[in-house]
């Protein structure tokens, strides 16, 4: 069976659906045959890939941002099978991207997943409350994370400010800085009951908390330097009571990695971490691949080498 390329039209602001037909045509010229489907709401990326693994596709595309290859990664996951993901480059953030080293132009990514090299990689698996209160089990490839991370994607996705902004990566980058400040300024850390793998159970108080399997996130912060895709591990990065000058000071370090170097900040390696509020009463909600799924407690876990990847050759 061909390739299947899952694509959300809405990805970028819209400007997906709006260079398809460009997109379509360099794939024809650099990839070759394919057949396509079209995402027309949340989740039908994990039941197109699904149903997709299901009839026996051997290689499925997501094309779109982080929130699109999450989805279609978990629809690959979810069926059992052994399936390979490629990405094709849309979104505004592109962190999964970044980890994989793909080119962000349609054509320069065409010319990578025709050519380059299968890499199996972990996935992080998440357990979380969902907003009905229901329990959920999903998979994650960058980092899930809550705290301020969370509170800006959620500010982001409610922004109708920027709206006059033209669509794609400039309303994108305007919308993420504008609502980062926002929420910043009225930052406040929360405490937390964590277990880091067997270990006792300790209150913990936090700014951001990431549990993380690549490198970046948030449009490319680069959260965990020292995260690798195909360790077996987790890399946990806490972000503590920091006061809010010296967050908009030091911002710049999240983008070069030098964040942990500051006296705020932690980091370790975990295969399992349980994470629960300190009160029952707080509410307090996680973001995974920069989608807000629900809330805690939590239970992260390592899946070491679940996934195969398509990747340009020379990052195999």
């Amino acid at each position: 069976m061909l390739p299947l390329i899952i694509v959300n039209p809405r990805s970028a602001g819209g400007s997906t659906r709006e260079s398809w037909s460009g997109t379509a045509s360099d794939l024809r010229a650099h990839f070759g045959a394919y057949n396509v489907a079209f995402t027309k709401a949340a989740g039908d990326g994990v039941n197109l890939a699904r149903n997709a693994a299901d009839a026996g596709r051997e290689f499925i595309i997501a094309c779109g941002g982080d929130g699109t290859i999450n989805e279609v990664a978990n629809g690959i996951l979810q069926s059992g099978k052994d399936i390979e993901l490629g990405v094709l480059p849309s979104g505004t953030g592109g962190d999964f991207r970044r980890s994989l080293g793909m080119p962000q132009s349609p054509r320069d990514a065409a010319r990578a997943l025709r050519d380059g090299a299968t890499k199996r990689i972990d996935a992080g698996r998440v357990t979380f409350q969902g907003h009905a209160g229901e329990t959920i089990t999903r998979f994650f490839l960058n980092v899930s994370s809550f705290g301020l991370a969370a509170s800006i994607i959620e500010r982001v996705k409610s922004n109708k400010a920027l709206d006059w902004l033209p669509l794609g990566g400039v309303r994108g980058r305007a919308n993420f800085a504008l609502s980062t400040l926002s929420e910043v300024v009225g930052l406040d850390a929360v405490t937390v009951k964590v277990r880091i793998d067997s270990g006792e159970e300790k209150l913990l108080q936090t700014v951001n908390f990431c549990v993380a399997n690549a490198r970046y996130f948030g449009g490319g912060m680069m959260i965990a330097p020292n995260a690798k895709l195909d360790d077996g591990k987790l890399d946990i990065v806490n972000i503590g009571d920091i006061r809010t000058a010296k967050v908009l000071l030091n911002a710049y370090t999240l983008y070069n990695g030098s964040h942990l170097d500051l006296a705020e900040v932690k980091s370790t390696l975990a295969r399992r971490i349980e994470i629960a509020p300190a009160s029952l009463g707080d509410d307090i909600h996680i973001e995974t691949d920069g989608e807000l799924p629900g809330r805690l407690p939590a239970v992260y876990e390592i899946v070491p080498a679940a996934l195969r990847v398509r990747v340009p050759r020379d990052q195999a």
